[in-house]
């Protein structure tokens, strides 16, 4: 008596499905935001949960750095606990929800998105690196795009306004360079 080969199904085998609508995402994401502004009266972003996160670290290996840095401080100086702010939860349901949403849609794989004139490696030191500057800029222009253009935009600050042209002029002008690495 033979029996079937038994096929095990990953639950990371999903059929993928296509992308939303660009226009349609356009209106749910600025449901989500005002939905945002309207309960807790604040708007969307991330870069300040990462520096509370990197200031839990500093705190737990060097505490006297912590309380003679006024950045730091104000965020974990004395007994104050630096994951106690709305952006944090924001931020871990932002990403859980980008892995729930890949999975649902078939899109949760390790794969390396490149041009064909460039090593694996190269590219994500590339994008380590990228993802540094960038989120030191948006310490320091106090917000990331996504606090800066959805949440500052929405509100129509000149500051967040202005800082988007920085960004997406700086990205235009800095293609130039990169783009024979995906050619």
């Amino acid at each position: 008596m033979t029996t079937a080969p038994v096929t095990k199904k990953s639950i990371f085998k999903r059929p993928e499905k296509p992308y939303v609508h660009p226009y349609l995402g356009g209106v749910i994401l600025g449901i989500v935001l005002f939905l945002a502004f309207f309960l807790t009266g604040n708007g969307l972003g991330s870069s300040g949960a990462t520096s509370r996160i990197d200031a839990l670290i500093v705190d737990a290996i060097s505490p006297s750095h912590v309380d003679n840095n006024p950045y730091l401080l104000k965020m974990a100086g004395g007994d104050k606990n630096p994951l106690d702010d709305w952006i944090v939860p924001v931020f871990f349901g932002a990403l859980l929800g980008g892995f729930a949403s890949g999975w649902l849609n078939g899109r949760l794989k390790f794969t390396t998105t490149k041009g064909p004139h460039i090593s694996d490696r190269t590219r994500w030191l590339m994008a380590f690196l990228g993802g540094v500057v960038f989120l030191y800029g948006a310490r320091m222009a106090r917000g990331c795009t996504s606090g800066q253009a959805l949440s500052g935009g929405a509100t129509l600050s000149a500051g967040s306004w202005a800082v988007m042209f920085a960004i997406f002029g700086g990205a235009y002008g800095l293609a130039y360079f990169v783009r024979k690495l995906w050619n």
